[in-house]
């Protein structure tokens, strides 16, 4: 498996995505950030918690006896213990992260997501992107609020926690949606599938952030995602979508809660 990564964070922010790979395996998280004026409860930070959930969980899927999910679970157990005795890591605004995973493991090639990371896959000729989006079916009206507010304005900051903290209130429940935090239990909730290796042409893992130039701007489709991959690299696609990001400054033509976003891609080729 042959990869080629790129990640960026938001023009005037911290990285809080992680993609780290290696010729069986690769993954890509997408930590969730807080609200301007909120606290986590975590004194290390949402990068610091994707570095360390992102590490440990390519360790682990770099075992081939174990399981993509029992993986996970194992990635954030581990995690969630090195800072139990010094953060709120069961606090629903304890750092988290959406998580998508690829690996080759004998002719087989496997996939995971959990949140709203997107797996791209291309067999026979046929792309089918696969992201789990129950997180988007959360809080509705409070995200609506959002993207009506203005820019910069205190209306649209206080939009923004109230989103944050109704999206929070009801993560990793039955009738909320399921990510990456201090409960092992989320990871069997991911959306997880197998394929023959060798029937697979192309995939991509890649954070919301990435898949905006698909999603929200309708830049491309994702065979031309993969086509763009292919032919440019995942630098390019990135400065695409940062050049979408800055056409539209006020959120007018593509409305979008914040506008610009970390943005992470892994491209696989087998």
């Amino acid at each position: 498996m042959r990869v080629r990564h790129a990640s960026a964070a938001r023009p005037q922010g911290s990285n809080e995505d992680f993609v780290f790979s290696s010729p069986s395996a690769v993954v890509v998280l997408d930590g969730a950030g807080m609200a301007p004026g909120m606290e986590s409860g975590c004194r290390h930070g949402v990068a610091w918690y994707v570095e360390q959930l992102g590490t440990r969980l390519h360790a682990e899927a770099a075992q081939e006896g174990t399981s993509l999910t029992d993986c996970l679970a194992q990635a954030i157990e581990a995690t969630a213990d090195v800072h139990r005795d010094t953060c709120a890591v069961d606090d629903p605004l304890s750092p988290s992260a959406t998580v998508a995973v690829a690996r080759v493991r004998g002719d087989l090639f496997e996939w995971l997501a959990l949140g709203d990371c997107t797996v791209v896959t291309e067999k026979g000729g046929v792309v089918t992107a696969i992201t789990d989006d129950r997180l988007a079916r959360v809080a509705p009206r409070a995200r609506e609020a959002l993207v009506e507010a203005a820019p910069g304005s205190e209306e649209r900051r206080r939009a923004h926690q109230a989103l944050v903290t109704e999206e929070r209130g009801r993560r990793n429940t039955p009738s909320g949606y399921w990510v990456a935090a201090a409960d092992p239990a989320a990871a069997h909730q991911a959306l997880t599938g197998m394929e023959n290796a060798a029937s697979i042409q192309r995939a991509a893992l890649l954070t919301d952030g990435a898949a905006r130039l698909v999603t929200t701007f309708h830049e491309t489709d994702w065979r031309g995602f993969l086509d763009l991959l292919t032919r440019s690299g995942p630098d390019h696609a990135i400065r695409e979508v940062r050049e979408a990001e800055q056409s539209d400054p006020d959120l007018s033509r593509w409305p979008r809660s914040k506008q610009h976003d970390d943005a992470t891609i892994a491209y696989i080729h087998l």
